[in-house]
């Protein structure tokens, strides 16, 4: 194996241990990335046969486990070691030909169908499904095929139609979600994984009311009991809508049926307070998790850094960034972002270098307008005139609409200080051209700088900018001019002003009577 080969091994290595079974299919899907030609990639699929297999939200019976607490036979851990390399290599083959519907077909059938036949039980077509998860699509041609080869020599199993059911859900074909349990019903393999694989299906859609509805008949099944897992999904359904009561009161229900809370539970629930802006019941969560005795996973983590990150916590953001900074840097742009945020909205001494830092990480291709108006603003708050200008002609280029008066000020308070009249002009006039906020206070920095120069005509040349942008002159704007040519020495100037002054009702300055 090559050292490129055995770098990824190690980061493999530690990515399963963090992320468990759930990241399988992420993990199989940056193999597949790096590499894709499958001849190099053939020894890494050997080694991690055994570790492929998916845990199932439907909680199906699990073929192998990476954490169980049980030894194995060695007979058993080679069948399963050959059927994860197998279905790895089944899963490598069908995404490498996703685009060709024929060649699909071709390994379907004559590769596929045989070993599904030889697990009757429905675990080897619900373990590729579950490795095909970052394909939808393709995961969704596979279940069609699977379901037209059904008959009453070779029935589908309720866990079959369970998969089938989410990944309906994750392409928002609901419809065919429905259709599926309804089929599964009528051949009397009602279970609680299809009732919880619809009402994912639900949930992923945001229909919360269709989810709830369907929570309440299978309350009314006599043999059928909801799970832990059902009560998950509500929690995940009441926390994405907000409502925290509700959200906790399931909770509560959880404890009171004797169910035992699971990680996804957990994380559920912070999720929901996160969603809620409830930052000191998201640690609340945190610490009943951890005592207990459930260990947080990586999507824990991530859970928590965007809500320290939310919430401007920046020493536990920074913390808990480092526990995860791997996978926030390699998959997880839209942390970067928040983070990116945080620091924006904080006022540490070396906050630029950090943004700078966390800025590199993102794409250039990645652009959020947002995120550059936040930029154009911390710059300017910094006086950092040229990083300002450089979020500003992206800005320009990329046709972002500033409409905030605040961000505005922030600008002509910069080039102001900075004593860049020049780039103040050029900035005013693509600031016209390009639709943004245009306030008075840009027209009288500018005046103020001709003024400081002695430019008293381009000072004048002003209020002509200002009236075509419908814009009259105000008491503040002839008491700049009142200024100016007071300072330069402008007589005869100054006495026309203070006329016009007194025509406008404007009064003359204290000043101007004493002298």
């Amino acid at each position: 194996m090559n050292r490129r080969t055995s770098k990824f091994t190690t980061i493999f290595i530690s990515q399963m241990i963090l992320r468990r079974a759930s990241t399988t299919t992420t993990t199989h899907q940056t193999l597949i990335s790096i590499f894709p030609n499958r001849s190099n990639r053939r020894d890494l699929t050997r080694i991690f046969a055994s570790h492929s297999r998916c845990f199932c939200a439907n909680e199906f019976p699990k073929v192998i486990s990476l954490f169980t607490e049980k030894a194995t036979s060695s007979s058993g851990r080679l069948a399963e070691e050959e059927l994860s390399s197998r279905l790895l290599d089944l899963t490598e083959e069908l995404v490498d030909n996703q685009r060709d519907s024929e060649k699909i077909g071709r390994v379907l059938e004559s590769k596929v169908g045989s070993l599904i036949r030889s697990y009757s039980n429905g675990s080897a077509m619900v373990e590729l499904l579950c490795l095909l998860k970052s394909w939808p699509a393709l995961a969704l041609e596979v279940f069609n095929w699977r379901r037209k080869l059904a008959g009453e020599d070779f029935p589908m199993v309720s866990e079959e139609y369970a998969k089938g059911i989410t990944i309906a859900g994750r392409v928002k074909n609901v419809d065919l979600s429905v259709d599926l349990f309804t089929e599964c019903v009528s051949y009397g393999t009602k279970t609680i994984s299809v009732y919880n694989a619809l009402m994912g299906a639900y949930m992923f859609n945001g229909m919360a009311e269709k989810c709830q509805s369907l929570f309440r008949e299978l309350k009314k099944e006599a043999d059928c009991k909801p799970t832990v897992v059902t009560y998950n999904i509500l929690i995940s359904v009441f926390g994405r809508l907000m409502m925290v009561d509700h959200m906790e009161a399931t909770f509560t229900e959880i404890n009171s049926l004797g169910l035992s809370p699971n990680l996804s539970t957990y994380n559920s629930l912070i999720a929901g307070y996160i969603t809620a802006w409830m930052w000191e019941d998201m640690e609340r969560m945190f610490d009943v998790m951890e005592k207990s005795h459930i260990k947080p996973d990586i999507d824990t983590h991530l859970l928590m850094l965007r809500g320290y990150a939310h919430s401007v916590n920046l020493e536990k953001m920074e913390k808990t960034y480092e526990l995860v900074k791997n996978c926030v840097n390699d998959q997880k742009v839209q942390l970067i972002r928040a983070m990116i945020c945080a620091y924006c909205k904080s006022s540490g001494a070396d906050r630029i270098s950090k943004i700078e830092e966390l800025m590199t990480l993102i794409p250039e291709d990645d652009y959020r307008p947002w995120l550059n108006v936040l930029l154009i603003k911390t710059y300017a708050q910094e006086n950092l005139l040229e990083g300002m200008e450089k979020s500003i002609k992206k800005a320009f280029e990329q046709k972002t609409l500033v409409l905030t008066v605040g961000v505005m000020r922030s600008i002509i308070t910069t080039y102001f200080r900075s004593n860049a009249l020049d780039g103040l002009t050029n900035f005013v006039q693509e600031a016209e051209n390009s639709g943004w906020r245009i306030c008075r206070s840009l027209y009288h920095c500018k005046m103020v700088m001709y003024s400081s120069q002695n430019r008293l005509e381009e000072m004048e040349n002003v209020l002509e900018e200002m009236e075509s942008c419908n814009l009259d002159p105000t008491k503040k704007t002839f008491l700049i001019m009142y200024k100016a040519y007071s300072k330069w020495g402008q007589r005869s100037k100054l006495e026309r002003l203070l006329g016009t002054m007194c025509k406008h009702g404007f009064g003359i300055p204290l000043d101007a009577l004493s002298s």
